[in-house]
């Protein structure tokens, strides 16, 4: 009898502890909706550049962990944080403001974009080349589709926004980014 009651003293302590649980990645705040407007360069990104008339100027360059290209007569120029078209203006009035072209004429285009990583869950975590318009289930896919312990409701996105990177919880329809980190959680039974 007198277990019996400890017992059921001890019930409400246990279904509490119940309660405060959550999933693992549950608590992460959600996913910011992806930023308006062009694709901003970042390191690991590869580049094709042309230079009118300038042979030597023009070829492939990549993007340093500085967010830098070394280029030809210009030294290192800065292109993380910048659109294509922004960094050919760049790179177009560097060129006129040391006078070595009058009137440059470049033009600039992703070769290969930095890829983004998978982690967790899935049958074969690791780096993949990014691809545009990709969702989150589309990159799990190409990691060869969730393992039999995955939680498929949702997964963790490490993204970088600004110069901060942070963890988010965002649904399998979310939009993937270059350089995001998706982390498959194992689900709880």
């Amino acid at each position: 009898m007198v277990l019996r009651r400890g017992l059921l003293a001890a019930f409400p302590a246990l279904l509490s502890g119940c309660a405060s649980w959550q999933a693992p990645g549950f608590h992460l705040p959600k996913l910011p909706p992806a930023p308006p407007g062009p694709y901003r360069l970042g390191p690991g990104d590869a580049l094709n550049l042309r230079v009118f008339d300038q042979a030597q100027m023009s070829g492939s360059y990549h993007v340093d962990d500085g967010g830098n290209i070394d280029l030809p007569l210009l030294g290192l120029v800065q292109a993380g944080g910048l659109s294509t078209d922004a960094l050919a203006k760049s790179i177009a009035s560097q060129l006129q403001a040391r006078q070595l072209i009058l009137h440059p004429s470049v033009a600039v285009e992703i070769a290969t974009y930095r890829p983004f990583y998978t982690l967790g869950e899935v049958t074969t975590p690791g780096p993949y080349p990014y691809r545009p318009g990709m969702t989150v289930l589309t990159a799990i896919s190409i990691a060869g589709g969730f393992t039999y312990r995955a939680e498929t409701a949702y997964v963790g996105v490490t993204r970088t926004i600004g110069s901060k990177a942070a963890q988010y919880r965002a649904p399998t329809t979310a939009m993937v980014l270059p350089g995001d980190v998706i982390t498959v959680f194992e689900r709880r039974f």
